[in-house]
């Protein structure tokens, strides 16, 4: 499953929500997840000038384990597979190792 998050009274450009699901999907095939796992991408304000105003959050929530989550100090628009791949390293390597 996945889902969208937005503030009240938001709307999504048609690309954020294209690169939204592509992020999500991308989540999905690089940790391998079941398909009772749930992938949430969000993109939220961001003090760190490094992250251009925007970062990306990525959770994933798996039954019956605590939620993970993952960052990327840019908007979703410009977060590509090398970069969320860099960023879901600690989950994946949380997964082997069974916590």
């Amino acid at each position: 499953m996945v889902r969208l998050f937005m503030r009240p009274g938001q709307t999504a450009s048609s690309e954020r929500r294209d690169a939204t699901r592509a992020l999500a999907d991308m989540t999905r095939r690089l940790l391998d997840l079941e398909e009772e796992a749930t992938v949430s991408v969000s993109e939220i304000a961001c003090g760190d000038p490094a992250c251009g105003g925007a970062e990306t959050v990525v959770l994933v929530m798996r039954p019956g384990q605590p939620t993970q989550a993952a960052k990327v100090l840019m908007p979703v628009a410009r977060v590509t597979e090398e970069d969320l791949l860099a960023a879901l390293k600690p989950l994946s390597e949380l997964a082997r190792s069974g916590t």
